[in-house]
C-alpha cells in the first residue's frame, strides 16, 4: 500500500530492547510464527494453500528482487516472474503487442562515469573521492567556482549566511545523527500531486552553485555506486494521472512572484548535489582538514563537467492477463482482480533487521495500547532494545538494505497469482472472463492503475467490477485493533454498488468459517496512518472511471514500509483463507448478475463487525 507520504525511510535507534519477542532464526530453524528465514523454490499445486503461498512469496519478496521499485531493475525481475507464471498457466496475454506487459513511459535520470571534477586544477576520482547525486534535471554549470565551508547541515547556528553561500561551491558536514523512531513515514508534503509549484523549504545554501556533503567515507564501493542509481524513475507521456490530492512540496505557504520565478528556474537548472570523502574535502581547501574548520573558511576553485543523462526504461510494467469466460456472450465482460507488483526498493545504508523487527514490534504494541494515536518522541524514547538478548538468538547480525515488501504488496500479488492458478485449473470457468492486472507504481502514486484505466486493454465499460488486494498477509491481534485469525478489512464495497457490497458479504457468509469483515475504514478515523485508505491503493483509479470496486486488506502494522516486512513474518494460514475467499468472490461476480451502480448516493455499509 502506498504511504500517505511519498518518501519513506527506516532509521534504526541505537538500541534498545526488551523482552524476547523473537523466536529462533537461522537455517533449518523456525521463528515464533512457524516460518523459516529462507525457503527454496518448489512447484505449486492448483489448490490455494498456505504452502503454495509461502513458496511463491519467499521468491517474490526475496532480496534478489531488490525491492521491486518501479523504474528499477527489481521491477523487471518481479514482473518477469509473474509473466512467466501466467504464461505457464495458459492465460491469454493482454498487454502490449501480444505480450503480458503494459509498459509505462518512464525514464531514469543519472550521471555517467564520464563526469569530471577538479579542485584547484587537480582531478578527483569518480566514486573514489566523490559522487554526484542525480536530481530532476541537469545541474547548474560549475566553472572556476570558489569553495567555501558552509558549516553543518540542519544547524543554522553553525552555518554561513545565505549571502556568503550565494554563487559558491559550499562544503558542509553532515547533520548530527538524531534519535528517531524506526518506521518514519518520511517528511511532510508527499501528497503525490504532479502539478503546480510550491516554494522549497528555506535554505541558507539555496543560492549556491553546488553543495558537497562530506559523508562518503563510511560507504562501501557498492553503496557509492548505488548513490547514482536512480531511486525512482520519472513518468512521462499520457495517462499518468498520478497521486490523489496534495501538491508537490506540501501545503505550500503563499509566496511572492519572484520566489516562484526563482523556484521555477531552479527546477530547470538545479544546484548540483555531491557527496565527498574527507580527503577530497581537504583537496578543496588546499590540503587543510575539514574537522574543526570555521564556517566561512575559503578554499580554492572547482570546475566540473557533470554528464547528466535521461534514459528510457522498460522496467515500469503492468502485467496483464485474461482467463476467458465460458459463456459465449458474457465472456466479453470482465471481472478485474488486481494487486500492485512494486514496492519501495532498496537503500545504500543497511540495518540490522532483527533489532529493527524487535523495535517495530514494541513500537506497534505501544501504538495499539495508545488507541492508535501517534506516539510522542518521549514515548518512543522509552523503548529499550537489548542487543545482547538478540545476539543469543541471532549470533550474527543480519544486515539488510532491501525493502522486500512481503506484505506490501507481495501478499496481494502472490494471492492474485494463486487465484489465477486455481481458476486456470477449473473444468468450467466462470461465465465472465477474468482480467488479472498486476499494477506497477502504486507506491509512486497509483501510476500503474492510472495508466491502465487511461489506456485499457479491454473496454472499461465491459469491466463489471474491480477487486483489489493490497496487504492481506498479516492482520494478527498484535498488528492492529480487532486483528485475529479471521480478520479482513473491506473498503469501498458499498460506495458505488450496493450489489457488489452484498456479494462481498454473502460469499463470506456461505463459508464454513466466515471471516470477520471489518468496514470501519470506510469512515473517517483518528488513527495515525489510516487517513484516506480508500484513496491509497489501485482500486481508486477504477472507481474514478465508474467501475464498482471492493478493496481487501488486513491493516497496517509495525513492519509497514520497513526492511522487516519479510516473508518469514507472514501469517500463511490466515493469508490462504483470505485468498480462497476472494477467489470465491471472483466466481460469484463472474457468474451472477452484473453489479448495478447506486446512483447519486453511496450505499451505507454494514456496521463494523470488529471493534
Amino acid at each position: 500500500m502506498r504511504s500517505p507520504f511519498i518518501a519513506t525511510r527506516a532509521i534504526l535507534l541505537g538500541l534498545a530492547v526488551a523482552p524476547a519477542l523473537m523466536g529462533a532464526q537461522g537455517a533449518g530453524k523456525l521463528n515464533r510464527y512457524g516460518n523459516p528465514s529462507t525457503m527454496k523454490a518448489a512447484p505449486t499445486s492448483a489448490a490455494i494453500t498456505p504452502k503454495d503461498l509461502q513458496i511463491r512469496l519467499y521468491q517474490f519478496a526475496d532480496d534478489s528482487m531488490l525491492g521491486r521499485q518501479v523504474g528499477r531493475i527489481g521491477n523487471m525481475k518481479g514482473t518477469t516472474y509473474i509473466a512467466a507464471e501466467v504464461k505457464r498457466l495458459g492465460l491469454i496475454p493482454a498487454g502490449d503487442n501480444g505480450t503480458y506487459f503494459q509498459v509505462l513511459p518512464f525514464h531514469t535520470k543519472q550521471y555517467t562515469n564520464h563526469s569530471r571534477l577538479t579542485a584547484n586544477g587537480n582531478p578527483l576520482a569518480w566514486n573514489k573521492d566523490w559522487v554526484a547525486v542525480p536530481g530532476s534535471a541537469a545541474p547548474k554549470p560549475i566553472s572556476n567556482v570558489e569553495v567555501i565551508f558552509g558549516g553543518t547541515q540542519g544547524d543554522t547556528t553553525k552555518q554561513i549566511s545565505a549571502a556568503l553561500a550565494n554563487g559558491k561551491f559550499v562544503v558542509v558536514l553532515p547533520a548530527a545523527p538524531v534519535a528517531a523512531p524506526a518506521g518514519g513515514r518520511g517528511g511532510p508534503g508527499g501528497g503525490g500531486g504532479r502539478g503546480g509549484f510550491a516554494a522549497p523549504a528555506p535554505s541558507r545554501f539555496a543560492g549556491a552553485v553546488a553543495v558537497a556533503t562530506v559523508d562518503l567515507d563510511g560507504l562501501t564501493d557498492a553503496q557509492r555506486v548505488a548513490i547514482n542509481v536512480p531511486t525512482v524513475a520519472a513518468q512521462g507521456g499520457a495517462g499518468g494521472r498520478g497521486g490523489r490530492g496534495g501538491r508537490a512540496g506540501g501545503a505550500g505557504a503563499p509566496v511572492d512572484s519572484l520566489a516562484i520565478l526563482h523556484g521555477q528556474i531552479d527546477q530547470l537548472t538545479p544546484q548540483a548535489q555531491l557527496r565527498v570523502t574527507k580527503a577530497a574535502a581537504a583537496e578543496l581547501f588546499g590540503g587543510r582538514g575539514i574537522d574543526g574548520m570555521t564556517p566561512g573558511t575559503r578554499g580554492g576553485t572547482v570546475s566540473a563537467s557533470l554528464d547528466f543523462v535521461e534514459l528510457p526504461t522498460e522496467w515500469a510494467r503492468n502485467v496483464v492477463a485474461i482467463l476467458p469466460g465460458s459463456d459465449p456472450v458474457l465472456k466479453h465482460q470482465y471481472v478485474a482482480i488486481g494487486a500492485h507488483n512494486d514496492h519501495v526498493g532498496f537503500t545504500t545504508a543497511p540495518v540490522d533487521k532483527d533489532s529493527l523487527k524487535v523495535f517495530n514490534d514494541i513500537r506497534n504494541k505501544m501504538l495499539i495500547e495508545n488507541k492508535m494515536i501517534a506516539l510522542t518522541q518521549a514515548q518512543l524514547a522509552t523503548i529499550k532494545v537489548n542487543m545482547d538478548s538478540i545476539r543469543k538468538v541471532v549470533p550474527k547480525a543480519r544486515m539488510d538494505s532491501v525493502n522486500n515488501g512481503a506484505d506490501d504488496d507481495g501478499s496481494g500479488s502472490m494471492g492474485v497469482l494463486e487465484i489465477a492458478e486455481y481458476m486456470a485449473s477449473m473444468k468450467v470457468k466462470p461465465k465472465r472472463s477474468t482480467l488479472f492486472v498486476w499494477h506497477t507504481g502504486e507506491e509512486g502514486g497509483l501510476i500503474g492503475s492510472a495508466f491502465y484505466t487511461a489506456n485499457p486493454t479491454v473496454p472499461l465499460d465491459s469491466v463489471v467490477a474491480q477487486l483489489n488486494i493490497d496487504m492481506i498477509g498479516r492482520g494478527r491481534a498484535e498488528d492492529l485493533p480487532g486483528g485475529g485469525p479471521d480478520y479482513l478489512g473491506v473498503v469501498g464495497s458499498y460506495f458505488d454498488s450496493k450489489d457488489l457490497g452484498e456479494a462481498v458479504k454473502s460469499v463470506n457468509a456461505k463459508q464454513a468459517n466466515p471471516l470477520q469483515l471489518d468496514y470501519k475504514f470506510d469512515d473517517s478515523l483518528s488513527w495515525s496512518g489510516y487517513n484516506n485508505i480508500y484513496g491509497r491503493s489501485d482500486h481508486f483509479n477504477y472507481a474514478k472511471v465508474g467501475v464498482p470496486i471492493a478493496f481487501f486488506f488486513t491493516g497496517l502494522h509495525g513492519d509497514y514500509h520497513q526492511k522487516s516486512d519479510e516473508p518469514e513474518f507472514i501469517d500463511y494460514p490466515h493469508y490462504a483463507k483470505i485468498t480462497n475467499y476472494v477467489e470465491k468472490l471472483v466466481e460469484e461476480v463472474g457468474n451472477g448478475p452484473r453489479p448495478r451502480m447506486n446512483g447519486s448516493k453511496p450505499a451505507k455499509p454494514p456496521k463494523p463487525t470488529v471493534p
